[in-house]
């Protein structure tokens, strides 16, 4: 008896090693220090055609997030403060929603409105793209494309170090 529990174990183990492989393959996560992934994605009230390319030579604070997310609606609120902070000096907040059902997302957003730019990204092509592997995922985009931080999930607490990286980044031109 203890031997098969033990077999089923290791059965199970090598399967997850297997499949976490084989999912793996494809899937390489945006790092520090890379470009960012290129995307065009529609806007989620006008569904307006965007991409990340027309932020060029702004730092960009590019945010995927879900209704469904509580850190989500503590950020959003710091999230709008900040962008009308510094949106004179080409800053822009790009938030990224992952829900399938459209009218989630709107919900949110009648709840916890923002003036930045919210797209959609309703089959995950994109989180995928990036890894999103936690609700919320950032990453502060440089003038030159250049993905300069990585932040997962949110506390309020964690605004200010974002908002000193982003400043950080502004300054040098």
């Amino acid at each position: 008896m203890k031997k098969n529990v033990i077999q089923k174990k290791v059965l199970f183990t090598t399967a997850a090693f297997l499949m976490s492989a084989f999912f793996s393959i494809d899937a390489k996560a945006v790092e520090e220090g890379q470009p960012a992934p290129p995307f065009t994605l529609p806007s989620l009230l006008q569904n307006r055609e965007t991409n990340l390319q027309q932020f060029k030579g702004k730092v960009v604070y590019l945010d995927f997030w879900a209704s469904w997310c509580a850190p989500c609606r503590i950020s959003f609120p710091l999230l709008n403060k900040l962008h009308q902070k510094l949106k004179n000096q080409d800053f822009e907040v790009v938030a990224i929603n992952l829900d399938e059902e459209k009218d989630k997302a709107e919900k949110f957003l009648k709840e916890i409105p923002v003036d930045f730019t919210v797209l959609r990204d309703a089959d995950g092509k994109w989180s995928d793209q990036y890894v999103v592997e936690s609700m919320p995922t950032s990453f502060i985009i440089d003038r030159n494309g250049v993905v300069q931080m990585i932040h997962h999930g949110f506390t309020s607490d964690d605004i200010t170090g974002i908002e000193n990286k982003i400043t950080e980044l502004l300054a040098s031109k």
